[in-house]
Order: C-alpha cells, then structure tokens, then sequence
C-alpha cells in the first residue's frame, strides 16, 4: 500500500475515534443534563408539595386560638359525676346518671362546652334508648368533630365490668379548619378528665359500626359482650 494511501486510512481511523470519543462525551453530557433535570423536578416537587398542604391563614390563626382553649366547669362537673359511681344514690340520682355524652368547642372557639342535648342518661336505657351504643353513635355528627364521653357497659370471661372511654371524634367529612382546631384542642380537655384509662379516636362510622372494635379497646379478646350483646 503506498504511503499516501497509508496515511489518509490513519487519517480516516483517528477521526472515527475522535467522532466516537466526541458521541460518548456527548451521551455523557446528555446523561448528566437528563439526570440533573429529574433531580431539580424532584426538588421542586419535593419543595411544593408541603406549601400547598398548609391550611390558609384563617385556619392557622384558629389553631392559634384553640390552642389556649379552656374547659368549662360544666365540663369538668359531667366528668367528675360519671367518673365517681355513688355506692349510695337513690334511684333518681342514677336515672340522672350520664351513659353518654359529647363535647364540643364554643362558637367563639375559646372553650369547651356541653353540646347541648346530646347526652344519654341512664333512666333512658330501656324506654327511649333500646341498644346505648347505637344511639350514641347515630349522635355524632357525620360532617364536624366532637369529644365525647362513653361509660361502657361490658362483660369479660371473669366479671362484668364498666370503664369511661374518652373518644375523640374527628370524621373524614369534617372541615379541615375543624380538625385542626379539635386536634389542638384535645390535650386540654384530656388534662382535666384524669384517670381515663381508654381513649380512643375515631375518622369515620366504619370504625364504629362494628361494636368489636371498642370491645377490643377495653379488654381485647377477653371481652365477650358489650351493652349487652355479644362479641
């Protein structure tokens, strides 16, 4: 082969090489370019994402309020009555006796009071109110929160049993402003109801519909019946 015709293939072959080392710096870069670009989408999205979850200022000032919330004497005075079962009442006082009952906040959202009407008394089982827990649970209101009081009624393979149960009711179908100001709210009115061994909360009526569950909250498998019917 003659030189010339040597030199032109060396020619030929050094500038493949240099064209195959430019396409693989080339993909590199591009590479590179591809695998920063996903990585600022993730940022952003990573970064977005929370602000566009916090509630509006109105909300946050309401959760400012609640959380200096206080508990109403009434409130307090309800506990105190169905926590403490007299050995001596005569039959009024136990017909008075609460079964159930619901709290919740004041319209100006700086206490906690009685919800008015929404109570079970025990001279009630019976007459008006056929199953207690039923009824307790056809009180909650499906759209807004509410704390409540339950004295439950139970039986264990042992002994019959009664337990105050501290449920605090939050549904899906609340407002989030709601949610948020009960949320924050919840630790004061705990504070005053001292010696409660059984909270519970509760997001939806698929959670209450099915007695076993708060069964399962008093005694876990050792529970056999509550309010009466079996487990």
């Amino acid at each position: 082969m003659k030189k010339s015709a040597v030199g032109t293939l060396l020619k030929g072959l050094r500038a493949r090489a240099r064209c195959s080392r430019f396409q693989a710096r080339a993909r590199q870069r591009v590479h590179a370019v591809t695998r920063a670009s996903e990585q600022v989408f993730i940022i952003i999205i990573t970064i977005r994402a929370p602000f566009n979850f916090w509630p509006d200022a109105d909300q946050l000032r309401a959760t400012t309020m609640a959380s200096g919330v206080k508990v109403t004497d009434e409130v307090i005075a309800v506990f105190n009555d169905m926590k403490v079962r007299k050995a001596q009442a005569n039959e009024e006082e136990k017909r008075r006796r609460k079964k159930a009952i619901l709290f919740c906040m004041s319209k100006d959202l700086k206490n906690i009071v009685l919800d008015d009407g929404k109570e079970i008394l025990l001279g009630d089982l019976g007459t008006t109110v056929q199953d207690p827990y039923q009824y307790f649970v056809n009180m909650l209101p499906s759209d807004d929160c509410r704390y409540a009081l339950y004295d439950a009624t139970y039986e264990t393979k042992e002994t019959k049993k009664e337990d105050l149960v501290f449920i605090f009711w939050a549904p899906d179908g609340a407002p989030l402003k709601s949610k948020m100001i009960y949320a924050s709210s919840k630790d004061a009115i705990k504070r005053k109801f001292e010696g409660i061994k059984h909270e519970w909360q509760v997001n939806g009526l698929e959670d209450l519909k099915d007695r076993h569950t708060l069964a399962e909250k008093l005694g876990g498998g050792s529970v056999v019946s509550l309010e009466g019917c079996p487990i």
